[in-house]
């Protein structure tokens, strides 16, 4: 546990060094929100959630990214695979509760007539996907811009495929439309439900592909390569 928590200090510590970049993945959501607040507020929320994805996604980007030149060195210092991405992993939720919260508050005060307890359980659902989703881009996609160029397509695909089309279904983010719909347009509770299994789903999906994508990259540095 003690390990765990070291790397995510470690990864805590990295993400905070690049101060510019948070504040502007900070802002980044309120700039999806404000610019459908005039006269789609409902789009709006559904949006300011998609921003708070996008940018935490990023930010576990940029944190995989940089961890993977020391990971290979704390695994020969006696760290477990699982110690290294749950530490990193636990950090990015971190950072997520921290940059959602304030839109939560904001939305508590500038909306009216929304189920708010739906839009808190959107958005801690979507830093929980986004945290391993980043990461996982970073394992599979050595290099920043390829996968911010994979988030960007993916958050443009979830904005502009109909929700209820079978391809938007396959995109992480799809279950914040679903229980949108339910928080801003007080729909029935099957909005809710398919929402929370798809997340649910995704969810096992990203943080199993997390954990063999880990597995593997570290298995493939032998003690001889650091000889």
């Amino acid at each position: 546990m003690t390990k765990t928590l070291t790397v995510a200090e470690m990864a805590l510590r990295e993400v905070l060094r690049r101060r510019s970049v948070l504040l502007i993945l900070a802002l980044l959501p309120l700039a999806f929100y404000l610019s459908r607040r005039g006269d789609h507020l409902g789009q709006s929320i559904r949006f300011v959630c998609l921003g708070i994805g996008w940018a935490l996604s990023t930010a576990a980007l940029f944190a995989g990214n940089a961890a993977r030149g020391l990971e290979p060195r704390l695994r020969l210092s006696g760290y477990a695979t699982h110690q290294l991405y749950l530490g990193r992993l636990g950090a990015m939720w971190a950072v997520g509760l921290a940059l959602a919260l304030p839109y939560l508050v904001l939305i508590r005060v500038d909306q009216h007539d929304v189920r708010y307890g739906a839009v808190a359980v959107i958005m801690l659902l979507t830093v929980a996907v986004a945290a391993p989703f980043g990461l996982l881009l970073s394992a599979l996609l050595p290099r920043e811009l390829e996968g911010t160029l994979v988030l960007l397509i993916v958050i443009g695909l979830q904005m502009m495929l109909d929700p209820a089309g079978t391809a938007a279904r396959v995109l992480p983010f799809w279950f914040s439309r679903e229980i949108g719909t339910y928080a801003v347009d007080h729909t029935d509770d099957g909005y809710l439900h398919r929402g929370l299994l798809h997340a649910t789903i995704v969810l096992a999906a990203l943080l199993t592909g997390l954990a063999l994508s880990a597995g593997v990259r570290l298995r493939r540095r032998s003690h001889v390569a650091w000889a």
